[in-house]
């Protein structure tokens, strides 16, 4: 099995499958690929393809009445985006732009509504990756409201590091590809206001800093923070 194979195999969408119909779905599978800063759709654009990421990471974000872009997310490997279109055929209400090169496998909402009518467990498979999203969705919110800025943000370098991050000697290296501009995006606060958080994590030895990556040097203390 190829990597992009494998890494296609452990999205929601293809884990429920038996080996024969994971082989079927896949024949109606196109391959996108896309250079760092491209975007793959604009918010309002209509939606008509569900995409799997391959290799690479995918922001979604959306752009405020005056110009400013607000980052809702980072996807990688493995990850789904595109889906609520499927089950609500209205235009996409975010934009998806290329963090790094990235390469993707997009499925037509046509091809997959068989699938998913005629298949329960595909299905619930879905719907559970919705929830789960949504229930992200619902901490994001709280923690705008409940938490400071320094607790989003180990949060967030938490989460980043529970999907991108790779255990080392010295703690666990997450290579998040984020600019400062953008990590303050996704925790809803200013860059100024992140910069100082991070400084201070460094002075407590909890992480090191490099460009577009942190090692987390202690990460229980970061959960702690987060908390």
């Amino acid at each position: 099995m190829s990597r992009a194979d494998d890494v296609l195999s452990r999205s929601p969408l293809f884990e429920a499958l038996s080996e024969e119909d994971t082989k079927a779905l896949r024949a109606r599978v196109t391959n996108v690929e896309i250079s760092r800063g491209e975007h793959l759709f604009a918010e309002g654009d209509a939606g008509d393809k569900l995409y799997v990421i391959l290799d690479g990471k995918i922001k979604l974000t959306r752009a405020a009445p005056d110009g400013r872009e607000n980052l809702l997310s980072v996807h990688g490997p493995g990850e789904m985006f595109g889906e609520l279109s499927l089950f609500d055929p209205s235009p996409r209400t975010a934009s998806a732009a290329a963090v790094t090169d990235v390469r993707l496998a997009a499925l037509a909402h046509d091809d997959l509504r068989y699938w998913l009518t005629s298949r329960p467990e595909v299905s619930m498979h879905m719907l559970r990756a919705l929830a789960q999203r949504l229930r992200r969705i619902n901490d994001v919110k709280a923690d705008l409201v409940f938490t400071d800025v320094p607790g989003r943000v180990a949060k967030a370098l938490l989460d980043l590091a529970e999907r991108f991050g790779v255990p080392q000697a010295e703690g666990v290296q997450v290579n998040h590809d984020l600019t400062q501009e953008e990590l303050a995006q996704l925790v809803g606060a200013s860059r100024e206001t992140v910069n100082k958080a991070l400084a201070d994590f460094v002075a407590r030895g909890w992480l090191q800093l490099s460009a577009k990556s942190v090692l987390l040097v202690d990460p229980d203390r970061l959960r702690k923070r987060a908390r």
